[in-house]
């Protein structure tokens, strides 16, 4: 994995974050304009950057499109990859 794909894969973690945290908080405020502006920009931020992610690498979702043979299984899980990443392979 390089560098530019552990970069893009931690702003993909980053905008999921922002939108599962804005996400619960408008359970409680669903009044506050603010969070939700903040919550459908992130939201738009978060599904552009999953599909530049599986245009350019594999697939992130199994949700997703593709095509024979299944590819979603080849990629390491989540919980393989090192984010302590020094460079290499």
């Amino acid at each position: 994995m390089d560098r530019e794909e552990m970069n893009l894969l931690v702003e993909i973690s980053e905008a999921n974050f922002v939108v599962l945290e804005t996400a619960l908080y408008l359970n409680i405020n669903p009044t506050d304009e603010n969070a939700l502006y903040l919550h459908n920009n992130a939201s738009r931020r978060y599904h552009q950057l999953l599909n530049i992610y599986e245009t350019r690498y594999s697939l992130l979702r199994n949700t997703s499109e593709d095509s024979c043979p299944w590819s979603y299984v080849d990629e390491p899980w989540p919980w393989d990859i090192n984010f302590n990443y020094k460079g290499g392979m």
